[in-house]
């Protein structure tokens, strides 16, 4: 008999231990079909946005895309056109949910754990790769005096460095983009927030030549004025649009 997936996030979890799901896998044949660069999908809590976004990672990452590929069997995007891209691109998922501080300083500290963790995710590539980029690795992994400047980089660093390493365009998917900056907002600091924020994004979605795609997921849609106003290959889908 088929569980009930209460509070599951990880869509391998779901699928390799039978819970019940409804297929939503037209959703990655619809964003590879639409044409944008960056998509920002805004939705209500609870609407099933961090489990979309494990969907995509467990879609389109180049780590174990044979197995992966086996979660899609039995799924609308196996005979979709679009599953040739299964398993084809380096994938950088990061969610900020819980990404919270009463001040910049121990927002920066906790985003400093959040990217020390995604770093230590590819840890194994530390020996293959150049004594550049191995400093690089071993600096955001131990979180040695990492500069503001270096961590609002870090994740340009790690698609370039991801990209010179398979020779393919890297996809990054943001989840929960605004959670700092609610928290920043709620406790008197959303300006310098918002300052760093903008400089995170904007170096990994904006000009970026490595980028393959870029998929973000928030709550609020005001933000966007202040973070992604510099973005001119952003598409923002809300539970508004029709499509």
């Amino acid at each position: 008999m088929k569980k009930i997936p209460i509070g599951i996030e990880d869509f391998k979890m779901l699928i390799s231990d039978d819970y019940f799901y409804i297929d939503k896998t037209k959703f990655i044949e619809e964003i590879m079909n639409d044409g944008a660069l960056v998509k920002l999908f805004t939705r209500p809590r609870r609407f099933g946005k961090t489990l979309n976004m494990s969907m995509l990672k467990y879609f389109f990452d180049i780590r174990k895309a044979e197995e992966n590929g086996k979660l899609f069997d039995s799924l609308y995007i196996k005979k979709s056109p679009v599953f040739v891209e299964q398993g084809k691109y380096p994938v950088i998922f990061i969610s900020l949910k819980g990404l919270i501080g009463d001040t910049l300083e121990k927002l920066i500290d906790s985003l400093k754990i959040k990217i020390s963790k995604l770093f230590a995710e590819y840890r194994d590539l530390i020996e293959k790769l150049d004594k550049f980029d191995t400093a690089l690795f071993e600096k955001m992994i131990l979180r040695e005096d990492i500069s503001e400047a270096e961590l609002s980089e870090a994740l340009l660093t790690l698609t370039d460095i991801l990209c010179r390493y398979y020779k393919k365009q890297v996809i990054v998917l943001i989840d929960e983009y605004d959670t700092p900056l609610v928290s920043a907002y709620r406790y008197g600091y959303y300006r310098e927030a918002k300052n760093f924020f903008s400089g995170l994004y904007g170096s990994v979605l904006k000009d970026n030549t490595v980028l393959q795609m870029g998929v973000i997921t928030g709550i609020i849609r005001v933000v966007r004025a202040g973070i992604f106003s510099d973005l001119n290959n952003l598409k923002e889908r809300s539970i508004l649009n029709k499509e």
